[in-house]
């Protein structure tokens, strides 16, 4: 290096032609580069100004490499050279400022530390948010093959078997939801299944409701039994027609599907979301619903209930009852139980008295 403004470095020059690598010498000031080639091939000295050098950016174990408009370029192993050189006229300061934070080990870490907090929120409100925009735009056909599939499985999982209730219980528990079926609106093809959730007395839903993403609500037979009023009962479909109108199933499933997810709304082809049906039972039983899709049903439920009968006393007091049942088996709790994964009862029971006119 002489003085302060040139730089004399070793390496390989390439003609653009041909791979062969050529010995040169380069000298690098703020004017431009230089080369002077010796050896065998092509000799002499050529100029270029600073402007028609490009530089390309500092790899780890890399050589360095200026290219020249002529498509040849120069290759050296001397990086500290050109890194000065780079400084010196100005280029890649951008890119020497991100090298100079991988160089520092606090840099990495905290680097990796924002990463993962960018990974943790898409995770809590990214894959949510695409969640809800996929359940919004999935067609009608969809959500009846959702349907469809999980009573399917849970048929023929026996954990759903048919009901052990009089004809005119049911008929009596049919014509009851009607009118909550007429007021949910929507346009869902809603329709109240009645199913025995003991199965053979065998372990199964036990007392429950749900609704499945098309409109199709199942209430057990146990949940029956449980009830003290039918006032109580419509107040838990109320709150699974706020489920259906929400899409909070369809929602979740897509949220369970997670990367699946993220890919189906890239793409946009959600039609092919229909193959996804296989993963709602999983996700619906499994995962159960947010908070925010508890809250929302239960507004629903309130607004209907306050409209019927004045207060949403009945539901909650079913609400407190599921409960202390199921506190009572806890220790045979199953990851079936869909009101498992609800939130805190207590939650839900202030948030109706607050409702109650």
């Amino acid at each position: 290096m002489t003085g302060t403004t040139v730089m004399r470095v070793s390496g390989v020059y390439f003609d653009g032609r041909s791979s062969r690598p050529h010995p040169a010498q380069a000298e690098l000031s703020a004017g431009g580069a230089a080369l002077t080639l010796s050896g065998e091939g092509p000799q002499g000295l050529y100029r270029w100004a600073a402007s028609q050098v490009c530089v390309d950016p500092a790899i780890p174990g890399v050589r360095r490499s200026l290219k020249f408009p002529d498509g040849s370029r120069f290759e050296t192993p001397d990086d500290d050279a050109v890194r000065r050189w780079e400084r010196l006229t100005g280029r890649n300061r951008v890119l020497s400022g991100v090298r100079g934070l991988e160089a520092r080990w606090s840099s990495a870490l905290g680097a990796l530390v924002v990463a993962g907090a960018l990974m943790g929120a898409f995770v809590v409100w990214g894959i949510p948010a695409l969640a809800a925009q996929a359940a919004n735009v999935t067609p009608r056909s969809v959500l009846a093959t959702f349907d469809r599939e999980t009573l399917e499985l849970l048929e023929h999982e026996d954990l759903l078997g048919p009901s052990e209730l009089s004809a005119a219980r049911q008929a009596q528990l049919q014509a009851a939801f009607a009118p909550v079926r007429d007021w949910a609106g929507g346009g869902y093809p809603y329709r109240l299944l009645l199913r025995d959730g003991e199965p053979g007395n065998k372990a199964g839903l036990g007392a429950n409701a749900f609704a499945l993403p098309n409109g199709t609500i199942v209430m057990t037979d146990q949940l029956v039994a449980l009830a003290r009023s039918d006032r109580e009962l419509i107040g838990v479909l109320a709150h699974e027609t706020g489920h259906v109108t929400g899409r909070h199933g369809v929602a979740t499933v897509y949220q369970a599907l997670g990367i699946s997810l993220v890919v189906t709304v890239l793409t946009g082809d959600l039609v092919s979301a229909s193959t996804f049906a296989a993963a709602v039972p999983a996700a619906i039983l499994q995962s159960g619903y947010s908070r925010a899709a508890e809250t929302g049903a239960d507004r629903v439920a309130a607004a209907y209930m306050e409209r019927a009968y004045g207060t949403t006393a009945p539901l909650q007091a079913i609400l407190r009852r599921l409960e202390e049942e199921d506190d009572q088996g806890s220790e045979d709790a199953s990851l079936l139980d869909v009101l498992r994964s609800h939130p805190v009862t207590e939650e839900r029971i202030e948030l109706l008295k607050s409702l109650d006119k």
